[in-house]
């Protein structure tokens, strides 16, 4: 009888229930369930109270109906039954966070408290912690604290401690009320077995624990706020447990709700670009994978840890056992497509594109292709969400130099594919300046699948080739991986991640290799792009920050440094 296991990846925008065959990886159905509530970050739901700039909420009943609706369907399309379900794992965006009661129960829920901000998740980009995040580089810093290094150096507005003293200063009263601080991924993971544990990839990455050390010291917390002094042991408290660790087996009623059997595996949780790992195939150092989505996660391992320049964090056992894993990213790549097509896109290209019966991005890419590197006059800073790495500063916005009145969108396009991959070769360059090999590009997610010319621009711009993981959906594909992992050997599934990955991943048979020529003309666009970077990301001349701190004061909101 053939064994299966589930994962699910929950993304920004929705929730993807992927069944996989354990004995060689096919997806064999897939169901995605969109938020009905989506991304929060206008105003909240019900009461309709507005939220300030930089705030992105999300409703954690939409993860359950994820569960509730997703689970089962791929279940039917396959037509197997219950027993041939051996595992679930899931996946998540991180640090997406939320504040519970005692009872495990999200604030938010609470009809008390549904009016209040900070009740509810904050998603991965939520970027209204940044005073605080620059505080607590500022106090790390000065204390010398072993923990900043693991992080570039800056510790990120997106991540755990940042949002949670935002809470403090912000509503004292809703971290009072708060009984723990989870990540969405353990709060889900806990709905399915319920057990609350925490996963070490989440709590490695985001929240400053380490293998060996632990969190930071109690005096370390009091010199943010007295208040805080003993956050770890007691709003962060709870077991932490590795990748592929079993967190316990469903519950009887979930197990009614989700059309599977009670005791079934769940899996530990984890992050998505993390699981997408060993699902692209890559479980040695020297490879560095990016998840292309909305944003990217650029990922690799090696055998010892090293301080990287605005790195995301280093984590022993962090991806796979046995080698640190590294972490990086861009926060907006596809996010910064989908604004073109919806902000700049002129009414008689997507005529073009309607007569011709083709999907926007399609014509664009086709126009775009027909471009010589440097031929559009334009250079960008993929900056339209803020800098993730190497800077590590939300305040930094976009920029696009050399527009004239010759202008045309599809140039528009190229510049902004070439602009984020200057990005990920800046982030390159800081880990090889740093000791870190990196040696060829492993490609999955979205944006791999249906743009072949930023895949191109990619290896041009980094001199590298560029592998594309056979999946379509990698993070789920990574979540049943580790889901087979915590069912084990004898329930039919593996003892380690390793041998899953031996079976189960896979890469398309074409790669993207660099063109010569392409190479020695991005070099010379990468310089000037590196000369930018510094200029305005470096604190040389801060007119964004400025900008941003004008549009508060014109809003009426807070002002963010």
């Amino acid at each position: 009888m053939k064994r299966y296991t589930i994962g699910i990846d929950y993304g920004t925008e929705s929730g993807r229930a992927v069944l996989v065959d354990l004995e060689n990886g096919a997806e064999v159905a897939e169901h995605v369930t969109p938020y009905a509530h989506g991304v929060i970050d206008q105003c909240l739901p019900d009461s309709g109270r507005s939220l300030e700039p930089e705030w992105a909420l999300q409703h954690p009943g939409d993860y359950l109906d994820v569960l509730r609706l997703s689970v089962p369907k791929v279940v039917e399309i396959a037509e197997i039954s219950a027993s041939q379900v051996i595992g679930i794992g899931i996946d998540f965006t991180a640090c997406t966070m939320l504040p519970i009661d005692k009872h495990g129960e999200p604030l938010c829920f609470d009809p008390q408290f549904a009016d209040r901000p900070h009740s509810w998740v904050k998603l991965w980009k939520h970027h209204a912690a940044q005073d605080e995040a620059d505080e607590i580089n500022r106090i790390a810093e000065e204390r010398k604290e072993a923990f900043l290094a693991r992080y570039g150096g800056k510790y990120s507005s997106e991540w755990m401690v940042s949002k949670i003293w935002q809470i403090f200063n912000e509503d004292p009263d809703m971290f009072e009320k708060a009984d723990a601080f989870l990540e969405a991924t353990d709060w889900v993971v806990a709905q399915l077995t319920g057990t609350i544990v925490r996963n070490s990839c989440t709590a490695g990455y985001k929240a400053m624990w380490h293998k060996r050390d632990g969190y930071p010291d109690d005096s370390f917390f009091a010199a943010l706020d007295p208040g805080l002094a003993q956050l770890t042991t007691t709003k962060l408290r709870g077991d932490i447990l590795a990748p592929g660790q079993r967190a316990g087996g469903l519950t009887a009623e979930m197990a009614e709700t989700l059309g599977l059997k009670p005791g079934t595996a769940v899996a530990v949780g984890n992050v998505d670009a993390h699981v997408a790992v060993p699902a692209a195939g890559v479980v040695t150092p020297g490879k560095m994978v990016m998840v292309m989505g909305t944003s990217i996660c650029h990922l690799v391992l090696a055998k010892e840890e090293r301080e990287v320049e605005g790195m995301c964090g280093v984590v022993e056992d962090g991806i796979v056992p046995g080698y640190f894993g590294y972490e990086a990213g861009q926060s907006a790549v596809g996010d910064i497509f989908a604004w073109l097509m919806k902000h700049g896109i002129p009414a008689d290209l997507k005529q073009e594109a309607e007569q011709a019966g083709k999907p926007l991005h399609s014509l664009l890419e086709e126009k775009a292709a027909a471009y010589r590197p440097g031929e559009t006059g334009l250079l960008a800073l993929d900056w339209w969400n803020g800098n993730r790495s190497t800077l590590v500063d939300a305040n930094l916005t976009g920029l696009i130099l050399g527009y004239t009145l010759q202008t045309k969108a599809e140039e528009l396009y190229r510049t902004l594919l070439e602009a984020t991959a200057f990005g990920t070769k800046k982030i390159i360059d800081a880990f090889r300046d740093s000791g870190v090999e990196v040696n060829v590009l492993y490609a999955c997610g979205g944006l791999p699948q249906k743009n072949e010319l930023l895949m191109q621009i990619y290896a041009d711009v980094t001199n590298l080739e560029i592998k594309v993981a056979a999946s379509k959906q990698t993070p789920a594909l990574g979540a049943a991986m580790f889901a087979s992992v915590a069912a084990g050997h004898e329930a039919g599934g593996y003892e380690t991640i390793f041998a899953a990955a031996e079976k189960m991943a896979h890469t398309k048979a074409r790669s993207f290799k660099p063109n010569r020529e392409n190479v020695r003309l991005y070099q010379a666009l990468y310089e000037e792009y590196s000369k930018l970077h510094d200029y305005f990301g470096r604190g040389e001349n801060d007119v964004m920050k400025t900008l941003k701190q004008l549009r508060s004061r014109a809003k009426g909101g807070a002002v963010h440094a």
